[in-house]
This record gives structure tokens, sequence and C-alpha cells, in this order.
């Protein structure tokens, strides 16, 4: 659940930075994407290490 809300995050995030910079709309979805995607590691990341420390 937090890897899903933070891709998600990431991706608003991604796209509103295209849009400041002045990108067009495949430059919005790509800058999307990376976020997106970027953020979804660090969510799996922090799921997997909240896992392992609540389940001693």
């Amino acid at each position: 659940m937090i890897a899903i809300g933070l891709a998600l995050l990431g991706a608003v995030i991604g796209g509103f930075t295209a849009r400041k910079r002045g990108g067009n709309r495949k430059d919005i979805a790509q800058y999307a994407t990376g976020y997106g995607m970027a953020f979804l590691v660090v969510g799996m990341i922090a799921t997997v290490i909240l896992d392992r420390m609540l389940s001693v």
C-alpha cells in the first residue's frame, strides 16, 4: 500500500515538474513515469523495512 501511494505521489510530482519546466504532453508523461517508478522503488524498500521491523 505504501508503494502504490508513493508511486502515485511521484507521478503527480513528476507531472507538475515537467509542466513547470514548460514541457509538452510527452514530456509530462515521461516525467510522471520516471518519478513514479523512482518513488515506487523507494516505497518498496520502505515496505520491506517496515515489515521486518514490525514482525519481530
